[in-house]
């Protein structure tokens, strides 16, 4: 394994999957990449971040669907005079974005498929973090107070699906599935101290070796 790694974090919502990157980030001392991505992506694009955000993490029904991700994709898309959809160049964008960080150096990069963008490199390193739901629940009780508590399962289901569908449709692959991961953490058993210090126990040892 080379001496620069790339960890790349999926996670359910409430799994604390964010603070878990950031905290596997602080202790290795790399960079975390995670909502800077859409604003690199709308840099590198030329277009409105207001717009990309709004079409952060959402599937539409598309050329892409059928297509292979990648430049080429998007040159023949508007060499035909196709108006690709939103989502799809924001996904385009945040690929070659995503690409970019890993060539720089290590780093932490939450979601965007980033497992999948980087999947023929060798130094990256794929987590999925997952939780109890009795777990998952209080987490968004207790970061989102605003949020009705008969609504909370609501707004997990519909954000899991949302991240899954988004995920299966630009990939091929299954959101959550063990074969597309080097390890599935279960949060609600180790904390999210606990799970960072795992992941970064792997990635050592990784390094090591």
């Amino acid at each position: 394994m080379p001496k620069k790694i790339i960890i790349t974090i999926a996670r359910q919502y409430g799994s604390g999957g964010r603070e878990i990157g950031e905290r596997v980030a602080e202790i290795l001392g790399i960079p975390l990449f995670d909502k800077q991505l859409i604003t690199d992506a709308a840099s590198h694009g030329n277009l409105d971040v207001e717009i990309l955000k709004k079409a952060d993490e959402s599937a539409a029904n598309s050329l892409l669907y059928t297509l292979a991700m990648g430049s080429n994709v998007l040159g023949t898309a508007m060499s035909f005079g196709y108006k690709m959809p939103i989502n799809d160049k924001l996904f385009i964008l945040q690929s070659k974005v995503i690409k970019d960080y890993a060539e720089a150096g290590s780093c932490v990069i939450i979601g965007r498929c980033s497992d999948y963008v980087l999947r023929e490199r060798e130094d990256v390193f794929k987590v999925f973090i997952y939780g109890d739901l009795e777990h998952r629940q209080q987490r968004v009780r207790e970061r989102h107070p605003e949020i009705k508590s008969s609504q909370i399962m609501d707004v997990i289901n519909k954000t899991d699906k949302r991240r899954s569908s988004y995920y299966n449709f630009y990939t091929g692959n299954k959101w959550g599935k063990y074969d597309n991961y080097d390890i599935a953490i279960n949060s609600s058993s180790l904390g999210i101290e606990g799970t960072a210090e795992m992941i970064v126990s792997c990635v050592r040892q990784l390094m090591a070796d």
